[in-house]
């Protein structure tokens, strides 16, 4: 598409994995920006973690405007469940986790401890809490000081929910965990809450340092900041009221291109599921004696190799694609040959594969695959790394495709070229490099075309043009490919075109819906089939009544092995799949809702920071000022009352904590002053109407430095004056005015200190301000990153309020909001604190830009 765009005069950019931010930069800053999800997540997460403008990438400070989101029902409604986290390390509890593993080994279910599937939650049994306490020798799970229960309870859940081959595989010694949504594997991702290292224990492998939260967001709150957002899916139908009710986006249904041909066959039930795996096997092998290609959707990578051991057994050829390397490797390949005649093509989930099953074959990607079986070996005889090239595609069973004697010709003389090439550099080409320059001149090939291509030949009659040679033989090639992909095409057709066989019923509807629609697109005849058996995840994690289902089953056949099409027991499982789509959709209602809280308090939280990231000295400096002027303000509040009079205040306690906020620099000023002196002032002072905002102080008390030289000072410190004067949250009484005489006083002592101090340490304003900026936002990163751990073990604790018959949402608002609020004060306490302590002192405090975040 970006040429398109960019012959109408747009700039396009691309961002991908890997990318360095320079790059990230230059894409971001163009009309029309290309991503996936989680790359456009984490870099809004790492714009907001920098520590100065420079880092930024994305277009602030309006990074969003519209967005395009392809598949837009896997990613804000299937992956809307899981917050894109950034993570900091935590080393203190790894040799916990295979200790707890350990225990939970010789823990035994249904005795020590009770499993619910639906919800992924274990509870310890009061037998099991003391056979735990027994082994590891602990009187409490729970003590604070010596904490076993979260790893107990981790250690069960990787035990139990965490299985090999189904949520991770282990590979070079890590567990990576599999996308249930996609099939593919996601190696930069962690399950938090120390649940990937009990996998790790669980897997004897090296467990990694646990993960405390730096920043997170959800993908609905995410999209949620364009101000417009579409999206396109096939699947979306089916949660309308979803998309409507959450992101307020109508689903409005395109007709497709084509009459839709395909045939839903009744969905088979199974007692068992062997006898599920067996009629499974028998289905494709009837579809292979008929040469029609099939496609099988599985759950997991473990049934997906069942099923292929099945398939070998009987020697059927096929290829598998799923999550293991050596499969994900050729997925393009796998999928290119998968609408052959005889293709047979076990995979995981079909959801974004990205590439459409085209019947006889994709001609492009065949002809691609002869060119490199043809070259490779004339330009490299280093072996193609398994792991990470793939293991080659099964080929048995397809018909082989006739070259013409020119496309032969034209491979023979790009093989030569390469043997030339190869022997007169000297050096060993490396597989990875042979493989990339035919990738590359199969592209310029096709952008240049063959005439030109045979042109540019003919002239480098002296020179070895390599690259040339693989272009024009690509394109011979790729004329036969296309004859006998067309051909195969059109009987495959007549056969009945794809066949989808589904394994199991998924969560949704919708998931079931994008494995059917691998058949019968653009107008091609197709058929789809779905097996299940009772003895299926899903049944067991809703509860199914399998029992009624196996004795009506076993009515109808004596043999538990036999498929029953039966309206009665299909109607049943479709019923639990609305029930499970239900149960999910609460979930992630429920999840959005709680985010809601927190999206709040991140945009406060970003935003403020993007003003002291990207703001000129002048608007770091005019920060501050309020935070000093609001840090008084609490110290005041905190101590005093204007409903009384000031001889009930404590001032004692007030001039203590104030003289605690600036050490050393508020210290000298203050000595000697008493609580009475105060108070005499306080007396003097009552009843007082004219103040002079610039120039203000209590009689008897410590006159503040005079550093409101300048307009702008002098400006601020009238603002601020006028802020205190018409501020209506802090509590009124007939002593209000003295109160905020009082709060005028100490916040401009504190701003002229702090003013002064910096005066006289002599630095230029630059490194001032960068002084400013690195302690504003090192301790507002450090706060709001304990303030995410709170609100997470908050979002867990407020479940149990229910209980008392308490909206769980209410209360995690209330709180929620009580600890932003107290989490805001604490920064601006710790700010202020930090800044005063630098310049009472600044050669010796260095240790604000030389230490690590602790």
């Amino acid at each position: 598409m970006g040429r398109v765009h960019r012959f109408l005069g747009l700039t396009v950019g691309l961002i991908q994995a890997g990318m360095k931010s320079d790059e990230r930069r230059a894409s971001y800053r163009c009309d029309i920006t290309y991503t996936n999800n989680s790359e456009l997540g984490f870099d809004y997460l790492r714009d907001n973690l920098s520590r100065n403008k420079e880092q930024l990438v994305m277009r602030w400070p309006r990074p969003f405007h519209f967005a395009i989101v392809d598949e837009v029902d896997s990613v804000l409604i299937d992956e809307g469940r899981n917050p894109l986290l950034i993570s900091g390390e935590d080393n203190r509890d790894a040799a916990r986790y295979p200790v707890a593993t350990k225990v939970a080994e010789l823990l035994m279910e249904g005795v020590h401890y009770t499993v619910e599937l639906k919800g992924n939650n274990i509870d310890l049994t009061e037998d099991g809490v003391a056979h735990a306490e027994i082994i590891l020798g602990t009187d409490d799970l729970w003590d604070e000081s010596d904490p076993w229960a979260r790893f107990v309870m981790n250690a069960l859940k990787a035990k139990v929910f965490y299985r090999r081959d189904v949520q991770y595989i282990v590979r070079d010694g890590k567990a990576i965990i599999i996308n249930e949504l996609t099939g593919r594997v996601e190696p930069k991702r962690r399950w938090s809450d120390g649940i990937h290292q009990a996998v790790e224990a669980k897997e004897g492998l090296k467990i990694q340092a646990d993960s405390v939260i730096v920043a997170q967001i959800t993908y609905q709150s995410l999209f949620k900041l364009y101000p417009k957002l579409s999206g396109m899916t096939g699947t979306a139908k089916t949660e309308e009221k979803e998309f409507l009710k959450m992101f307020k986006m109508p689903v409005i249904e395109v007709p497709t291109n084509l009459p839709n041909i395909r045939v839903d066959l009744p969905i088979q039930a199974f007692a068992t599921a062997r006898g599920k795996w067996q009629y499974v096997r028998a289905e494709v092998e009837s579809m292979f004696q008929l040469g029609r290609p099939v496609l099988v959707g599985t759950t997991s990578v473990e049934s997906s190799e069942y099923l292929s051991d099945l398939l070998k057994a009987r020697n059927i050829p096929h290829n598998v694609l799923n999550a293991r390397p050596k499969y994900a490797a050729r997925e393009a390949e796998i999928i290119a040959q998968a609408g052959r005649k005889h293709a047979i093509t076990i995979s995981t989930n079909m959801a974004g594969r990205g590439t459409d099953i085209i019947l006889g074959g994709n001609p492009k990607m065949l002809a691609k695959e002869i060119v490199e079986d043809s070259i490779l070996p004339f330009l490299t005889h280093e072996p193609p790394d398994i792991d990470m090239e793939g293991e080659s595609t099964s080929h048995k069973g397809l018909s082989k495709i006739k070259l013409g004697p020119s496309s032969l010709g034209l491979l023979a003389k790009a093989a030569i070229m390469a043997k030339y090439v190869h022997k007169s550099e000297r050096n060993e080409w490396s597989f990875s490099k042979a493989k990339s320059t035919i990738a590359e001149s199969i592209e310029m090939g096709q952008t240049v075309g063959m005439e030109k291509l045979q042109e540019r030949l003919a002239e480098e009659f002296e020179m070895y043009p390599l690259c040339d040679a693989i272009g024009l033989a690509y394109l011979g090639v790729l004329r036969d490919c296309e004859i006998h992909c067309s051909a195969e095409g059109t009987e495959v057709k007549t056969l009945g075109g794809l066949h989808v066989v589904g394994t199991s019923l998924h969560e949704s509807r919708r998931i079931d819906n994008q494995l059917r629609g691998r058949a019968g697109r653009q107008g091609d005849p197709g058929s789809t089939r779905f097996m299940v058996s009772l003895q299926d995840e899903i049944f067991q994690k809703f509860n199914l009544d399998t029992e009624w289902a196996v004795m009506l089953i076993s009515r109808i056949t004596n043999d538990e092995d036999i498929a029953i099409e039966s309206n009665v027991v299909v109607k049943q499982l479709l019923g639990l799949q609305i029930n499970a789509e239900k149960y999910y959709f609460g979930i992630r209602k429920s999840l959005v809702e709680f985010d809601e809280v927190l999206e709040v308090q991140r945009k406060h939280v970003y935003n403020l920071r993007q003003v002291i990231l990207s703001g000129d000295s002048e608007s770091c400096s005019d920060q501050i000022f309020q935070y000093m002027q609001a840090v008084a303000d609490e110290i005041v509040l905190h101590n005093v009352d204007p409903q009384k009079p000031p001889k009930t205040w404590n001032l004692a306690k007030l001039l203590d904590e104030f003289v605690g906020l600036g050490g050393k620099l508020l210290g000298e000023s203050f000595k000697g002053i008493q609580e009475e002196n105060l108070q005499s002032a306080l007396e003097q002072m009552h009843g007082s109407i004219s103040v002079k905002a610039d120039s203000f102080t209590l009689p008897n008390m410590p006159i503040p430095p005079d550093s409101f030289r300048g307009i702008r000072k002098k400006t601020s410190s009238m603002m601020r004056w006028f802020a205190i004067c018409v501020d209506d949250t802090s509590k009124k009484g007939r002593y209000t005015n003295t109160v905020n005489l009082l709060r005028k006083y100490f916040g401009d002592f504190l701003i002229a200190t702090y003013l002064n101090a910096v005066q006289e340490s002599r630095y230029d304003d630059a490194y001032i301000s960068g002084i400013e900026r690195e302690v504003l936002l090192k301790t507002l990163d450090a706060l709001w990153k304990d303030h995410l751990v709170n609100m997470n073990k908050l979002s867990s604790a407020v479940n149990v309020r229910s209980f008392g018959h308490r909206n769980p949402l209410e209360e995690y608002k209330i709180d929620g909001c009580r600890f932003f609020i107290s989490m805001l004060s604490a920064t601006r306490r710790l700010t202020v604190e930090a800044l005063l302590h630098y310049w009472s002192s600044p050669m010796e405090s260095d240790e604000i830009f030389n230490t690590e975040d602790q």
